[in-house]
């Protein structure tokens, strides 16, 4: 259904000369092509002592219009402040408005379009705001990604034989792995996701390598219970070669994305786009500590995701984690 534009100030000069011509209110919104309850509202809004006259109800519904304008959410310092720290922090405005919302129980506290907004106002765009909006990613091509492992991977299964449990997101302890280069090739980053809750893991490399890349794998799942981490997905790189081994030491299973297929483990791509605006591609990864990288996961780990509610990441994981504990012992 077309929505009605707001009634116009020629609109209100007909309908003050049609209420002076004794018109009913559903003949004069029949004339107008408008419903009935439009201008009953309009007539008992914006009249004065009972009389309707245009001129008057014009100027009635600008200072209405003003006023709302006064009253924007980011007029109150406490709700900029806290708008303005969220933005620095990487949040998006979807994740903030639902943040607050969540948080004052269910009730909606600002509009994300209302922050978008600001943020593109001249006021905004003096202030930089739109700087920290996180960048749109432009669609990976293979001739982008890195090479494929030409030996193969021994016993590696496909994705395409992954239970449909695991496809949905809905099951806890399903994990998938990337992993990021650093500049020139020198070091990088083991980044671990878990499906459900988002919660995202990452690990300086020394060199990217089968026996870098399965210890980090290991460092990071070893320190979640087993009902945490029951599979992982990885990419095709050379780092995933000893997945038998992460197979040995933690009874998990493994799983392999079709070459160039990096949108079947989107969740993990995603939250590396994240991880880049804080160590964009061209980073020294050799300036990098491990403590550094452990603050910025942190940061990423603690903003809330509208596929959650908009719960963090950590709450969630948590909240399972918790759940897990309570099933052992009963």
């Amino acid at each position: 259904m077309q929505k009605k534009k707001k009634i116009s100030g020629s609109e209100r000069d007909q309908i003050a000369v049609m209420l002076a011509s004794g018109l009913s209110l559903r003949d004069i919104a029949k004339e107008l092509g408008r419903s009935v309850s439009s201008i009953s509202d309009e007539i008992k809004r914006n009249s004065i002592n009972g009389e309707y006259k245009s001129i008057a109800a014009n100027s009635l519904s600008l200072q209405r219009n003003r006023q709302s304008r006064k009253t924007n959410p980011l007029k109150s310092p406490k709700i900029f402040s806290l708008v303005f720290d969220k933005l620095r922090e990487g949040w998006s405005p979807e994740q903030i408005a639902g943040r607050l919302k969540r948080l004052n129980h269910g009730k909606t506290v600002i509009c994300h379009e209302t922050i978008y907004q600001y943020i593109y106002s001249p006021e905004g765009k003096k202030r930089h705001l739109q700087e920290y909006l996180v960048r749109h990613h432009q669609k990976r091509r293979p001739w982008h990604g890195r090479c494929l492992y030409r030996r193969g991977i021994a016993n590696r299964v496909s994705i395409r034989l992954r239970p449909e449990e695991i496809n949905t997101k809905k099951i806890f302890g399903h994990w998938e792995a990337d992993t990021i280069e650093g500049k020139a090739h020198q070091k990088g980053i083991q980044t671990l996701l878990e499906r459900k809750t988002r919660f995202y893991q990452a690990k300086l490399l020394p060199n990217i390598d089968s026996e870098y890349g399965v210890k980090a794998q290991k460092d990071i799942l070893v320190s979640f219970p087993k009902k945490a981490r029951k599979s992982v997905t990885f990419d095709n790189g050379k780092e995933n070669y000893n997945h038998l081994k992460l197979q040995r030491w933690l009874d998990i299973k493994t799983y392999f994305c079709d070459p160039n297929c990096a949108w079947q483990k989107g969740s993990n791509e995603y939250h590396n786009g994240i991880l880049r605006r804080y160590i964009p591609k061209k980073a020294d990864l050799t300036q990098l500590s491990q403590i550094e990288l452990d603050t910025i996961v942190e940061e990423i780990n603690n903003q809330p995701k509208k596929c959650l509610e908009y719960q963090t990441a950590r709450e969630a994981f948590k909240k399972e984690l918790k759940y897990s504990k309570c099933s052992d012992s009963t």
